[in-house]
């Protein structure tokens, strides 16, 4: 199993357009081979110490896959092609950690 933490920028006041789109090819993705957990996440304001400030026009995706076979697979799915070409003006960025559990 890995985990995958991607960090999606997305341009200026445009966050709330971007997860729009990204719900819409969540039930695709949670229905791929190897996909364990798919989901995304903001910011949250909290009394907690230790934050950085909140990012406004970020998302982050938490991922588990099953294999990095699996996840290259999900990056070439047809579906996340042509969800990457819909966001293509709405996304300033994207970071992608992939970690594996020890």
């Amino acid at each position: 199993m890995i985990h995958v933490i991607a960090t999606v920028r997305t341009a200026a006041g445009r966050r709330d357009d971007l997860l729009a789109a990204f719900r819409e090819v969540v039930p695709l993705v949670r229905a791929e081979t190897g996909c364990l957990e798919y989901g995304p996440a903001v910011d949250l304001e909290t009394p907690i110490g230790g934050q950085p400030p909140i990012r406004e026009d970020a998302v982050t995706v938490v991922e588990k896959w099953a294999s990095v076979a699996a996840l290259q697979d999900h990056l070439a799915a047809p579906h996340m092609l042509e969800y990457r070409e819909k966001v293509k003006d709405l996304d300033a960025g994207v970071e992608i950690r992939v970690l594996e559990p020890v």
